[in-house]
C-alpha cells in the first residue's frame, strides 16, 4: 500500500465558462489536440474511485473536484460520483471538496452540495472593484455579483464553505479591504494563493503578478489585524499552517513542506500528473486505467520531483532563518533568477520573521493545554512573552476541527 498521497481529479479537463486574466489551466487543452468530450467518462470515474478507495491508509478517503469549472458537468456527474463513492466505501468515511468560481450554483446545486456533506471552495478575490479586475467573463464582464450571488445560496442552504483568494498586483495593496470583506461576507476559513506568473518566454512574470515584496505586506497586515480580534473565529490557512509549524507539526500543506511529490494532478481522460501546477508532458506519470494509482504514485521519478524541491534550494535558503517554516516554498515559483530561488522570498522573510513573537506565544499557550485565543488577552500575550504564562486552561476559542484543503483555485 502506497504512503499517504492526495489526487486533485479535473474531470473537465482545463474548460471554464470565465476568463480569468491569470488563469494558468484554459492552456492546458493543448495537452489534447482535438478532444471534443471534455467529461470524466463512467470507465476512469470508476477507476479512480475504486482505487483510492482501495489505497486510502486509513479511514477516511478524500475526493477533491476542480477544473477548469467543474460544475459545468451539471449536477448528473457530481450524483453519479457519489453513487459509486459509496459503491466502494465499504466502511470508510467519504469526505468530498470542489472548488468553482461559484456562477453556475443554484438552489438544486445547493440542496445536493449539503445533502451529500461537500467542502466548497468558492473563488473570490474581495470586494467587486479588486474582484473584477481579472476575474472576468466570458465576455469580458465583471463576476463579483454573481459569485456573491453563489455566496448567498450557499449560505442560505447552509452549505460549509472556504474562499479562496488570489492575491494579486491589483488586491495586495488592500489588505484589509479583502479581509474586512470576506469577515463580512461570513467567510470564516480563508486561502489566500499568490499569484506569480511568468511571462510565455520565461524572462519575466505577467503585470498581474504580485509584487516580491506585495504578499508578505498583505499577509502581515492581515495578520495583526487576525491576532488581535479573530484568533479561533476567523481561520487563515497561512496561519494555521504556521502555528503548527511552531508547534513541531510537519506543515499541514505541501508548499511549506521540505519535499512534495504527494499531492497529483488527475485528468479528465485518468492521465495523472506530478502537481497541478506541473501538468506539462515531461511530467506525466501515466493513466490510472492503463497502470495501477498504488505504481503510478510510487515511480522513481515523482519521488524524485518531490525530493527536487529540498534538494535543489540555493546556499542563502539553506542558511535562511526562516527555512524550517518556509522551505523555499512551491517550486513553481522559484522564477526569482538565480537558480532554485523563490521569487517570492522577500515576502515570506518578512511574514515568517513578523509573525515569530506570537506564532511562539501561541505553541507554548497550546504546550499549556490553553487555547491559541487566549493569545487576544493583552495581559496574558505579554506574560507569555516574559515566559510567566499565568492561569488554568481556557475554554474560549479553541481551534476549530472543521475540514480544510490543500488548495484550490
Amino acid at each position: 500500500m502506497p504512503r499517504p498521497f492526495h489526487l486533485m481529479a479535473k474531470p473537465i479537463g482545463p474548460k471554464c465558462n470565465l476568463r480569468c486574466t491569470y488563469c494558468f489551466y484554459l492552456e492546458k487543452d493543448a495537452l489534447y489536440p482535438g478532444e471534443w468530450e471534455w467529461a470524466m467518462s463512467e470507465e476512469v470515474l470508476r477507476s479512480y474511485v475504486r482505487q483510492t478507495v482501495e489505497c486510502a491508509p486509513g479511514p477516511e478517503v478524500a475526493f477533491t473536484w476542480q477544473g477548469g469549472e467543474p460544475t459545468l458537468l451539471g449536477l448528473p456527474f457530481f450524483e453519479q460520483a457519489v453513487a459509486i463513492e459509496k459503491e466502494y466505501a465499504r466502511g470508510r468515511q467519504i469526505e468530498n471538496s470542489i472548488q468553482t468560481n461559484g456562477t453556475l450554483l443554484d438552489d438544486a446545486w445547493c440542496e445536493f452540495l449539503e445533502r451529500e456533506r461537500f467542502l466548497v471552495g468558492l473563488s473570490v478575490d474581495g470586494p467587486a472593484e479588486l474582484h473584477d479586475a481579472y476575474r472576468l467573463d466570458a465576455r469580458g464582464g465583471p463576476t463579483h455579483a454573481e459569485v456573491m450571488r453563489a455566496l448567498g445560496l450557499l449560505k442560505k442552504h447552509r452549505v460549509e464553505f472556504n474562499t479562496l483568494t488570489v492575491v494579486n498586483r491589483v488586491n495586495s495593496a488592500k489588505p484589509l479591504d479583502v479581509y474586512r470583506f470576506l469577515k463580512e461576507a461570513s467567510s470564516r476559513f480563508m486561502q489566500f494563493i499568490p499569484l506569480v506568473e511568468p511571462t510565455p518566454d520565461g524572462a519575466g512574470v505577467t503585470e498581474a503578478t504580485v509584487p516580491p515584496r506585495a504578499f508578505g505586506e498583505f499577509l502581515v497586515a492581515i495578520f495583526d489585524e487576525w491576532v488581535r480580534r479573530d484568533v479561533g473565529r476567523v481561520f487563515v490557512q497561512h496561519f494555521d499552517v504556521a502555528l503548527g509549524i511552531w508547534y513541531g507539526l510537519p506543515s499541514a500543506t505541501c508548499v511549506f513542506a521540505e519535499t512534495c511529490g504527494r499531492a497529483m494532478a488527475l485528468e479528465h481522460n485518468g492521465d495523472v500528473y506530478a502537481c497541478d501546477h506541473f501538468v506539462v508532458p515531461e511530467h506525466f506519470l501515466g493513466n490510472l486505467v492503463e497502470t495501477p494509482l498504488a505504481e503510478i504514485v510510487e515511480r522513481p521519478e515523482q519521488r524524485a520531483f518531490g525530493e527536487a524541491k529540498r534538494d535543489a534550494l540555493p546556499a542563502c535558503c539553506r542558511q535562511c532563518d526562516v527555512r524550517f517554516a518556509c522551505n523555499g516554498e512551491c517550486p513553481k515559483n522559484r522564477v526569482a533568477g538565480e537558480p532554485g530561488l523563490n521569487y517570492l522570498c522577500p515576502s515570506y522573510k518578512l511574514f515568517f520573521r513578523h509573525i515569530a513573537p506570537q506564532m511562539r506565544a501561541m505553541a507554548k499557550l497550546l504546550r499549556k493545554g490553553r487555547a491559541p485565543a487566549d493569545i487576544m488577552d493583552g495581559d496574558g500575550l505579554a506574560a507569555l512573552l516574559r515566559g510567566r504564562a499565568r492561569g488554568c486552561p481556557s475554554s474560549s476559542g479553541k481551534r476549530s476541527s472543521a475540514r480544510s484543503r490543500r488548495r484550490g483555485r
